[in-house]
């Protein structure tokens, strides 16, 4: 008789921001003509840049002709790409990382929940509260994360890292000691950032204990403080404890084409094995390797003009985010992130709890952003609104807040 895999049953409810997606669509089928501004999900608005859709149109020419048509990617990725990616995101600066440990995918949330795929069930992870949901979620399913207390919102074998308003939303150095640390900087959801000597105490810390720091630097583009990494390996001997996850989605607006990279250092090892080799086959195995016109688009977001307009539209969203927190401070908000990364993150109005101001914002004001509990519960209290909107959307959303302010 088939059975199921049981841990999907210790899941608490669905998938956060599928909650959020039915609750809106529930109040758009009882009010069709509400005008709903949304600042939820971390989707982008604007178009792909110029360099991208002219790469795209090349590929595409490519893939119509007998003599330049591609099939199968190479598991790994085209060199073309990896060899793009190690000299502009990483020899440009400083680190040592070499092409062939680069890892091209379809995004940085699939890698970062694939991940634990090729460590021990017996691994304990460690993860920021609040915390994005697929770090821990991908580790209920595999079960490792013991059962739900619903009391505490905690899994019983997991180590919770508070990120709270007096740590400066930057986790502390847990007391027990986790086999797998998740970081996220700049942060999703809080926008905090790891200022270069806090992110090398935990590149200490885990090459000390034997622990692996699974990186997730996916708005790294947004950073424009100078003493903030771009990249743990900018941490001397990160090489020795992380791996660390990429994306081109928010960098370049490629949530709709799906691309994004992982780094495994070749010497990086786990109990004494290296895991290079485990993620080779893992990646192998199980993924058929992204589009050729989604790499070459890839390729394109690092050519000199494509970083222009790359600059050019992260500078946008940065705007919105400057207009969005400025905003809700001259209205009396207690307002956290939004300088070096594209979320917001606010108190909640009037002592309501996270889905309280949710179901204020949405009924109300017609506004929807994330509940800060949703992200664990250290995020009650708090609320994510995010600046991938667009501008006059971002605008509208102020003015309609500062009413409630």
């Amino acid at each position: 008789m088939a059975t199921i895999n049981r841990n999907y049953l210790k899941l608490p409810g669905s998938y956060l921001f599928s909650t959020i997606a039915k609750k809106v669509n529930e109040y758009s089928e009882k009010n069709p003509g509400a005008d709903i501004i949304r600042l939820g999900i971390g989707d982008v608005t604007k178009p792909l840049i110029p360099e991208v859709t002219k790469a795209l149109h090349k590929a595409v020419d490519e893939m119509g002709n007998a003599g330049t048509f591609k099939g199968y990617a190479p598991d790994l990725g085209y060199d073309f790409l990896r060899n793009a990616i190690a000299e502009n995101d990483y020899k440009a600066r400083g680190c040592d990382i070499s092409p062939d440990e680069i890892f091209v995918s379809d995004g940085a949330k699939s890698d970062c929940s694939n991940i634990q795929e090729i460590f021990g069930l017996d691994d304990k992870i460690a993860v920021c509260d609040p915390v994005y949901p697929v770090y821990v979620d991908s580790n209920v399913m595999a079960g490792r994360t013991g059962d739900y207390d619903a009391d505490l919102q905690r899994f019983k074998d997991v180590i919770y890292m508070p990120c709270t308003k007096e740590t400066g939303f930057v986790p502390e150095i847990p007391k027990e000691i986790p086999d797998l640390i998740y970081l996220c900087f700049p942060n999703n959801p809080t926008g905090a950032v790891m200022k270069q000597e806090q992110l090398q105490e935990w590149v200490d810390f885990a090459r000390k204990n034997g622990s692996i720091i699974l990186y997730d630097a996916a708005y790294e583009a947004f950073i424009s403080e100078m003493d903030v990494p771009h990249s743990i390996y900018e941490c001397e001997g990160a090489r020795e404890c992380a791996i660390e996850f990429k994306s081109f989605s928010k960098t370049a607006g490629f949530t709709g084409l799906r691309l994004g990279y992982t780094v495994i250092p070749k010497e990086l090892t786990a109990g004494g094995d290296r895991l290079w080799p485990l993620w080779v086959r893992r990646h192998g195995t199980k993924y058929n390797g992204a589009p050729y016109i989604v790499q070459r688009a890839g390729e394109a977001v690092y050519s000199d003009e494509g970083k222009v307009q790359v600059r050019e539209q992260i500078a946008g969203y940065l705007e919105n985010a400057a207009i969005i927190s400025e905003g809700l401070k001259s209205a009396g908000y207690e307002v956290y992130g939004g300088v070096n990364a594209p979320y917001i993150w606010m108190k909640t109005g009037d002592g309501m709890t996270s889905w309280e101001f949710f179901d204020y914002l949405l009924e109300k004001m017609q506004i929807v952003g994330t509940p800060g509990s949703g992200f664990g519960p250290a995020g009650e209290g708090y609320f994510r609104l995010t600046a991938f909107g667009t501008r006059q959307n971002s605008i509208r959303a102020i003015d309609r807040l500062k009413t409630i302010g």
